[in-house]
């Protein structure tokens, strides 16, 4: 009996899934028997069952799976990293949050564009592209990190805080550069303000209104009603904060995040779900935000394009050492030294020096690039690849060691 495309392609999804869950859970035990983040293990995992090694694995970069895979699965790491944050830790550290995910970024990219020009010899407005694509910091990496390694609350957060809300400004900057360089328009340093604090404003905007509402419904004592169905309410308002965040062209990463926050600290608000129903929702969104980190670095594992990284993997892994050991503490240094209320001391600025991943929405911008055929797309898809590779693989790995040797953890790291 014949059996219909739609049908066959249907089975090649799932036999893929299967395969992605069985050795990431393979992988998630290795992790932790390594003492290492599971996002490294994930990434090296997908390389192995991509196209270009084993061919276990091969769904497009550009299909529609992996996009909503992309992006339902970095909300809810946001949402799930969010929900961790507490109030009386932003109070502390917000000052440097908001300089180091706006003035930081521009840093980042200033020094990333100088020297993709010097490495690369990129005219000034291809390597302002590659900058800006490779300026914000990865929430969908460095969330899961934080939440694995136990460290110090203020520096987690403060460093979580800025990879959420940083992508916003990655974006807005990506594509205002893209626009001089195809010609489609001019810089203007008010227009881009403007338009930074309208997807800022809109996004928390929008995801405070998402949160509070969904915590009302889950936490309040007479409107409760939502109470048992926890882990449903989450995924549901996830997809809607970021969606109503998009729909009025907003930060939809941002919306998230701040439901997340919300929702995290309804105590603070009067608002409180019974014991077992909390402590349900708890387990299914760790559970969840497992499965979505394991499906997002597995899929992007297998989608590193070998082939067009090594024309340029030489003076990309130069470039990332520049943007690792020049770029990032420069741009920790300046952007914590007006935090005074915050007295930042030298080994926590070190710590934060290291913790720099590049990662899915990076990505995520440099495959858009390709896709509407922008000037050095190729080389700034090459570069980026190398960037999330190098900085997955050494920072990542290595951060539960430095955090040791700095004294940043608050318990002994154990099995």
């Amino acid at each position: 009996m014949e059996t219909s495309p739609s049908l066959e392609a249907a089975k090649a999804l799932l036999q893929a899934f299967g395969i992605i869950l069985a050795a990431g859970s393979l992988g998630g035990v290795i992790a932790k028997r390594l003492k290492v983040p599971d996002v490294a293990i994930f990434l090296l995992i997908g390389i192995a069952l991509g196209p270009h090694a084993l061919g276990m694995i091969d769904i497009s970069a550009g299909g529609a799976l992996n996009q909503i895979i992309l992006i339902f699965g970095s909300c809810y790491i946001l949402f799930d990293g969010g929900a961790s944050l507490r109030f009386r830790v932003l109070r502390e550290v917000w000052v440097t949050i908001a300089i180091i995910a706006t003035v930081g970024v521009l840093i980042t990219a200033s020094i990333t564009t100088l020297a993709a020009h010097w490495i690369l010899g990129l005219p000034l407005v291809v390597a302002a592209l590659l900058g800006a694509a490779t300026s914000s910091t990865d929430p969908a990496t460095l969330v899961p990190i934080f939440k694995q390694i136990p460290i110090k609350e203020r520096i987690s957060q403060t460093v979580m805080s800025e990879s959420a809300f940083n992508d916003a400004i990655g974006a807005i900057l990506t594509f205002t550069v893209l626009a001089l360089a195809m010609g489609h328009g001019s810089f203007s340093l008010s227009g881009s303000l403007l338009e930074l604090l309208k997807q800022a404003s809109l996004g928390i905007l929008i995801g405070s209104v998402v949160g509070y509402a969904a915590a009302l419904l889950l936490g309040h004592e007479r409107y409760a009603f939502l109470g048992e169905f926890g882990p449903i309410v989450t995924l549901m308002a996830v997809a809607g904060a970021y969606l109503a965040a998009d729909n009025y062209h907003a930060s939809g990463f941002m919306a998230v995040f701040v439901f997340g926050i919300l929702i995290g600290n309804k105590e603070s608000l009067g608002l409180r779900m019974q014991p077992s129903e909390a402590e349900k929702m708890e387990n299914f969104v760790a559970e969840m935000a497992l499965i979505m980190r394991l499906m997002i670095f597995v899929l992007l594992g297998s989608q590193v394009d070998f082939g067009l990284m090594e024309r340029y993997w030489a003076q990309g892994l130069a470039l990332v050492a520049i943007l690792m050991f020049i770029g990032r503490p420069l741009t920790v240094f300046i952007c914590t030294w007006p935090d005074r209320r915050a007295r930042w001391t030298f080994k926590e600025r070190l710590f934060m020096c290291w913790t720099r991943e590049t990662g899915v929405i990076p990505a995520a911008l440099a495959g858009l690039l390709v896709g509407m055929k922008a000037p050095g797309a190729e080389i700034i898809a090459s570069v980026t690849f190398v960037a999330i590779l190098a900085t997955i693989l050494l920072q990542a790995t290595t951060t539960p060691w430095l955090a040791a040797k700095l004294g940043m953890l608050v318990e002994d790291w154990q099995d």
